[in-house]
């Protein structure tokens, strides 16, 4: 996992430093390391939710140290991942909750904002379904899903900023956001 963090860092950085379009750079670095990474097989790679998780913990890291927008980097990255994931013909719904880990645990480890991250992460997920042709609702779950996971994992307080946020975001489909919270669909 070291060459593919290294070699993401530096492409990130070398990219994003300046650019206009953060989200449309950061996504596609991000989809190019998931497809050469998971096509190739050649470095030794315990899972491929791992590797999904850890090239966007990693790409948080990259694209925070180069000071552009979190929000933006997130959204690209779990976008460009889960797009990487459909062209190797890989699960979506296991990606999607991967990549969502990886942007929740990666934002605490450079102590930025956890709250946006989750709302940055469920757009990423949506923004993958456009442009792949798959169910907006049901990759935003998954990526609600990988957000809490992560988020409870570090911590009830790291948790319950990830729900508020997700609960009071206005961009984001709230039957589904309060289905998987308090587990009514009405």
């Amino acid at each position: 996992m070291s060459n593919i963090a290294t070699d993401l860092k530096n492409a990130l950085s070398s990219v994003v430093s300046g650019v206009g379009d953060v989200y449309g750079t950061v996504r596609d670095v991000a989809k190019e390391t998931v497809v050469t990474t998971l096509k190739a097989g050649g470095e030794v790679v315990t899972t491929t939710e791992e590797t999904i998780a850890d090239v966007v913990s990693e790409g948080v890291k990259a694209t925070s140290d180069t000071g552009v927008s979190l929000v933006q980097s997130v959204t690209g990255l779990v976008s460009g991942v889960i797009e990487g994931v459909k062209e190797a013909g890989l699960n979506l719904e296991e990606a999607t909750i991967a990549a969502a880990e990886g942007a929740i645990k990666g934002t605490k480890e450079v102590g930025g904002d956890v709250g946006e991250t989750a709302v940055a992460t469920v757009d990423g997920a949506i923004k993958a379904a456009g442009e792949i042709g798959e169910d907006s609702g049901n990759l935003a779950k998954d990526a609600v899903i990988g957000v809490l996971k992560a988020a409870d994992e570090i911590g009830s307080e790291t948790g319950t900023l990830a729900r508020k946020a997700l609960l009071n975001a206005a961009a984001l489909p709230h039957d589904v956001i309060d289905a998987l919270l308090t587990g009514k669909t009405e």
